[in-house]
């Protein structure tokens, strides 16, 4: 575990680039969107919304929607829209000095951070630990550390324990949970706590439901804090049907789904895993144990293994772009078996090749 300051990779890259021009022609392993989504019940409240938009949003309802779920009072919710407007208002409306951004991770809070204009500290975490975040190695005087749980992309899931720990007296612990909820049970959840100082928890409803298209997420926090991101908000950030989209996937019913989904994935993800130990002897090796919805493994030129994959009908997300990570790091999203089966017959071409 150590800490870095240069800017380094594209911070900018993401996954949705991997598929943006190939017009459907690839199978999609490079975005973090569950496939088949959104539900067709989800697409009806949706489109039953757009009846009101000759009005301006009013977002009480669903605001209230997602503090009821979380068992908060309402005043700790700000609805945005996607969690990537959170970490920009994040960046933009809090007074640090020195912000930590934890390693490999989802880039966009570190993005964020210096569009804002501030210089950036780094704590790059090791395979040689699994990827897991020694509280200790955090500086003691970052006043905002930012770090993702289970963490994107190396798929590692943090005890929250772990994570209520890196909170101090006069710092902010932004931990991002967009992938939470792909979790069985939401296991080291810190959604809902109030218990730790300074915490901020982003959750992103558009990974399980597909609601990328839509951006839909939300901010817990403690009531000064909300009041502050509020405050830098445009009026009427959240589109009607953003709204009720969010007022729709925090439903006991759509709950009970997604913790179907999310054992599903579980399963499905444990499949990917034990065909890709097949190709140990290829020096492939995969970050264990996995918790989210996509894999993070190694492989000796994987840039090259990444194009010939292409060949084959195949898109997996570039491991590069990640601080911390190289060209020889891949991710893949979990899918279906049966896509799983054609992926991996692919990857053993793209081996032998």
């Amino acid at each position: 575990m150590s800490t870095e300051l240069a800017p380094g990779p594209d911070l900018r890259h993401h996954g949705d680039a991997e598929v943006r021009d190939d017009d459907g022609a690839l199978v999609d392993l490079a975005v973090n969107v569950r496939a088949d989504t959104p539900p067709a019940w989800l697409r009806e409240r949706v489109a039953a919304s757009l009846a009101g938009l000759a009005a301006y949003p009013d977002g009480r309802a669903a605001r209230a929607a997602v503090a009821a779920r979380h068992g908060l009072p309402v005043d700790r919710v700000l609805l945005t829209a996607g969690a990537a407007e959170a970490f920009v208002l994040l960046a933009r409306a809090l007074k640090v000095s020195r912000p930590v951004v934890v390693h490999p991770q989802f880039t966009e809070p570190e993005a964020a951070l210096r569009d804002a204009g501030h210089t950036v500290d780094r704590v790059l975490l090791r395979e040689a630990d699994g990827f897991r975040v020694d509280p200790a190695a955090v500086p003691e005087d970052a006043d905002l550390v930012v770090i993702g749980n289970p963490t994107n992309p190396t798929s590692v899931l943090h005890p929250a324990e772990s994570l209520a720990r890196l909170a101090r007296p006069g710092r902010t612990l932004v931990v991002d949970e967009a992938f939470m909820d792909a979790v069985p049970g939401e296991r080291e959840a810190l959604a809902g706590r109030t218990d730790v100082p300074g915490l901020v928890v982003l959750r992103s409803l558009t990974k399980t439901w597909g609601l990328a298209g839509l951006r839909i997420g939300y901010v817990l926090a403690a009531p000064e804090t909300v009041a502050r991101l509020e405050r830098a908000q445009p009026l009427w950030p959240v589109s009607t049907p953003a709204l009720a989209a969010a007022e729709a996937c925090v439903s006991p019913a759509a709950l009970t789904e997604a913790e179907e989904a999310a054992r599903d994935i579980a399963a499905n993800r444990a499949h990917l895993i034990a065909g890709l130990r097949e190709f140990t002897s290829h020096g492939l090796r995969v970050v264990e144990p996995a918790e989210a919805p996509f894999v993070l493994l190694h492989l000796p030129n994987a840039a090259g293994v990444r194009e010939r994959l292409r060949s084959l009908g195949y898109a997996a997300r570039r491991g590069d772009t990640f601080p911390g990570l190289n060209e020889d790091w891949l991710r893949l999203a979990v899918r279906d078996r049966e896509t799983t089966k054609g992926f991996l017959r692919a990857l053993g071409q793209a081996l032998d090749a």
